[in-house]
């Protein structure tokens, strides 16, 4: 059975962490789930681990469809938004890089998805050598250590900006 982990999704201009989404995408997409039903689908497989605010149901169901559309493969419309990767085994050292990077989000007022990558032949894939690592928007920004609180402000503030 899988053990449902927290992914960081951005709603409106917040970064919120769900537990079990991925578990839910993959469901999703095993089952077929065509794209007018996913959205439904989606926000019940989440809501009775997650605390979703009254009223925020469609803003939720929006995200939630946007990440089943890049499960497939399909572009959207948030694919200019800022994209953060951090490839690691998932130790302490990952999930503190993970926090420094949304310290450093709510420091830049800059909303980001944030994926965090554990599978070693994904971490390869992606010519990672050293981990953690961290990505943004496709470049690789660091790798092996942790970056200082400035460069991560900087690196965010850079590439929100383009």
């Amino acid at each position: 059975m899988d053990t449902p982990t927290q992914r960081m999704l951005k709603i409106g201009k917040a970064s919120i962490g769900l537990i079990g989404l991925d578990i839910a995408l993959n469901k999703a997409l095993a089952d077929k789930i065509n794209l007018d039903d996913a959205p439904q689908y989606l926000f019940d497989a989440v809501k009775g681990k997650n605390y979703i605010p009254t009223g925020m149901a469609d803003k939720y169901k929006g995200a939630l469809l946007r990440e089943y559309k890049k499960l497939l493969g399909m572009e959207t419309e948030e694919d200019r938004d800022l994209i953060i990767r951090i490839f690691g085994t998932g130790c302490i050292t990952c999930t503190g890089l993970r926090d420094a990077v949304i310290d450093a989000m709510m420091k830049a007022n800059v909303a980001a998805d944030i994926d965090m990558i554990h599978d070693p032949d994904e971490i390869g894939r992606h010519g990672i050598l050293a981990t953690p690592a961290l990505m943004i928007n496709g470049q690789v920004k660091i790798a092996g250590i942790h970056p200082t609180p400035v460069q991560l402000t900087e690196w965010l503030l850079a590439a929100a900006s383009k």
